[in-house]
């Protein structure tokens, strides 16, 4: 998330972070995102009636700060049909793995176990199906002799604060240029 705000404050950056929303009142990135001057609010997920009520009141947020683009970073639940589909092409995610391959949750730990020579991570739009909507961008880290799950996320964060923000500013562009999107095709 910090890397996204980080980037938008560029002057030739594409799109601008108007709102940041956790599921969890005591997320740091709350904290980071008001130390930054954006705008941040909870959604506590276990206020609702369940994700059709908790997915009403996202939307509601978001169109009430005139969001455009969505972009996940942290957020570990699985969005509703209905949802996804409003956003389609305006969804982005990052996920620790080089998609289509490790999706899901432990990625650096299955990585590992399977002896993958290479790991990394992807951008890529969400779909209905977890992590497995098309893919905007990767980047690919070696998976070196002694590393642990631990040594491995580092990298592929490192990567992940690389990629995402120009992903964002290439979908950005896109959509201001009018121009069609992987979604859409």
């Amino acid at each position: 998330m910090m890397a996204l705000i980080e980037a938008a404050r560029a002057p030739d950056f594409s799109a601008e972070i108007v709102l940041v929303l956790s599921d969890n009142e005591g997320a740091a990135g709350l904290t980071l995102a008001r130390a930054a001057g954006v705008r941040a609010e909870a959604l506590e997920y276990r206020s609702f009636a369940g994700k059709v009520d908790f997915e009403a009141a996202l939307n509601r947020r978001l169109a009430s700060a005139r969001v455009e683009l969505v972009c996940l970073a942290g957020f570990m639940r699985i969005l509703g049909g209905r949802f996804v589909e409003k956003w389609k092409g305006r969804l982005l995610n990052v996920h620790p793995s080089l998609l289509p391959d490790l999706k899901g949750l432990d990625t650096h730990e299955r990585a590992l176990a399977e002896f993958r020579s290479e790991h990394g991570c992807t951008v890529h739009y969400v779909s209905a199906e977890v992590d497995a909507g098309p893919i905007i961008a990767q980047a690919r880290v070696p998976v070196l002799p002694g590393d642990d799950a631990a040594a491995l996320a580092a990298r592929v964060l490192v990567e992940e604060h690389r990629i995402y923000p120009g992903a964002l500013d290439a979908v950005a562009r896109a959509l201001r240029a009018g121009r069609p999107r992987a979604a859409d095709r």
